[in-house]
């Protein structure tokens, strides 16, 4: 009989991932932290820049409030709200990272496709993403290629979340790059460190697609193998 979680060969493809997202997050908080003690020359906060760039486009509805932990930034569509952690430093790390949740801020305000994809499809896929194991392993206890099938294709859709959040990140970031630039918040030698910080950050995205990648050519081997 196949149990998905037992130790054997196709190991490796998750200790391959494992260690690709150790790597990607160190990464993230050594160059956060190397930026975090890089202050901008125009001692502007994270919180003021957030402010401008959203003002500048026009957005007046969203807040800017404070919130604790390191990296836990975040834009909270559903209340209009950027979390900011770093909300008074005036380091490049911090008003890069809050130019980044800005970004989100205005592609939901332009209706950015992906976004709204990544929105309407994302809580029937982890739904379904969730319910894979379980249903994975009735058809396995009881011979269901059906029910395999239907596992498969369920835990598969976590892999889904994960590829459609990649150019969300990512333009997000890349609008925040423009921004800071276009706005003059941050110098040139300035930008060239908060990018740093953000494709950093933009890495550990790519790990969490890695990761559910893994997962699921595993499982796939598996269950073919035990086909054989």
């Amino acid at each position: 009989m196949l149990y998905p979680f037992y130790f054997d060969d196709t190991y490796i493809l998750i200790l391959a991932a494992a260690a690709f997202s150790m790597w990607a997050s160190w990464r993230v908080n050594s160059t956060y932290n190397e930026y975090y003690k890089v202050q901008s020359r125009k001692g502007v906060t994270a919180a003021e820049a957030a402010r401008l760039i959203l003002e500048n486009n026009g957005i007046y509805d969203v807040q800017i409030l404070r919130t604790q932990g390191r990296l836990t930034d975040r834009f909270v569509p559903s209340k209009k709200v950027i979390y900011l952690s770093d909300y008074d430093s005036t380091s490049i790390a911090s008003i890069g990272v809050a130019a980044h949740e800005c970004g989100h801020a205005i592609q939901y305000a332009s209706g950015y496709m992906p976004l709204r994809l990544s929105q309407a499809i994302s809580p029937l896929c982890a739904m379904g993403s969730n319910l894979g194991i379980p249903i994975l392993f009735v058809g396995i206890i009881f011979s269901l290629t059906g029910l395999i099938d239907l596992g498969i294709i369920l835990f598969s859709l976590g892999f889904v979340i994960s590829v459609i959040t990649l150019p969300v990140e990512y333009n997000a970031s890349n609008r925040a790059l423009a921004i800071l630039e276009q706005y003059h918040i941050l110098t040139e030698d300035e930008l060239t460190g908060t990018k740093k910080v953000l494709r950093a950050a933009g890495m550990t995205y790519v790990a969490a697609a890695a990761a559910s990648l893994a997962s699921l050519l595993r499982l796939l081997i598996l269950t073919r193998r035990n086909d054989d």
